[in-house]
């Protein structure tokens, strides 16, 4: 079994280094890739109430046999379910299909800045906190304009913030934001999901160089820049390689070359995107 490093958060809880990404699974497939993943050594799952898996996610954490104050379970508010009192009640709901009392780490999923009340579910989430019912509250998508704004109405600050980020989009400076804050980044579509990121000659070039694959070169970036990736695999072959990005480094002139390409998104913009 991998030994994975921690990261400190700034409420005094940790996370691990490298998670397992859940999305598109079905809970079936969820709950297969979750028992294996947790008996390969992985201690946080990332989950939402949109990838309609979280039933399957808590299964597999049941049937793991792991105890349950080893790992971190991750799941998200959904865009329809913003305002105070409809975080309260999404947040019932998803502890109810994960059939656990406590949930380690609640996100804010998308800001939906045009329907205008993250505000109101991040009042909603330090509550369910100072109840004992979260662990660590954070978002996802947010941008800096976005965070400043919850530090200025409720002068609390994310634990995290995921955000997609791979070598062709790199966040250098909402990364050096959350530097700056003490808010811990994480990566969704850490390997750049459906694009050629991972024939990229420079992520090939430096995986021949160091003996390992295209995808642990662009996994050991993550970790190297201070971000948690949390790629997705249900398959127990990758995801060992994937936790298995420990016993090697990049040196800067690699880091530079992986990530030197012309830059794109993949997913939504968080100014305008809206995911209900």
């Amino acid at each position: 079994m991998i030994d994975i490093p921690v990261h400190q958060l700034n409420d005094g809880t940790t996370l691990p280094a490298v998670g397992l990404g859940t999305w598109p699974m079905d809970d079936a497939e969820a709950e297969r890739a979750v028992a294996e993943a947790l008996g390969l050594g992985y201690r946080l799952l990332d989950t939402a109430t949109n990838y309609r898996n979280e039933t399957g996610v808590g299964r597999g954490l049941s049937r793991s046999g792991v105890p349950r104050e080893e790992i971190v379970v991750t799941t998200k508010l959904p865009g329809r379910h913003h305002g105070y009192e409809e975080t309260l009640a999404s947040f019932e709901e998803s502890r109810a299909r994960l059939a656990l009392e406590r949930i380690d780490l609640y996100l804010i999923h998308w800001p939906l800045p045009r329907v205008d009340k993250y505000v109101d579910s991040w009042k909603a989430m330090i509550k369910l906190r100072e109840d004992g019912l979260v662990r660590s509250i954070g978002v996802s998508n947010f941008t800096v304009a976005h965070l400043e704004r919850l530090e200025k109405e409720t002068g609390v600050l994310p634990c995290v913030n995921q955000i997609e980020l791979h070598p062709h989009l790199p966040q250098d400076e909402l990364r050096a934001f959350h530097e700056a804050k003490g808010i811990r980044t994480e990566s969704w579509t850490p390997l750049g999901r459906g694009t050629s990121l991972l024939q990229d000659p420079s992520v090939v070039a430096t995986a021949e160089a160091l003996g390992v694959t295209p995808a642990q070169v662009v996994l050991r970036w993550h970790v190297q820049l201070g971000a948690v990736p949390i790629p997705k695999s249900a398959s127990p072959e990758r995801q060992r390689a994937n936790l298995d990005v420990f016993g090697f480094s990049l040196g800067p002139a690699q880091m530079r070359a992986v990530s030197e390409r012309a830059h794109q998104r993949l997913g939504g913009d968080p100014g305008t995107h809206e995911e209900f």
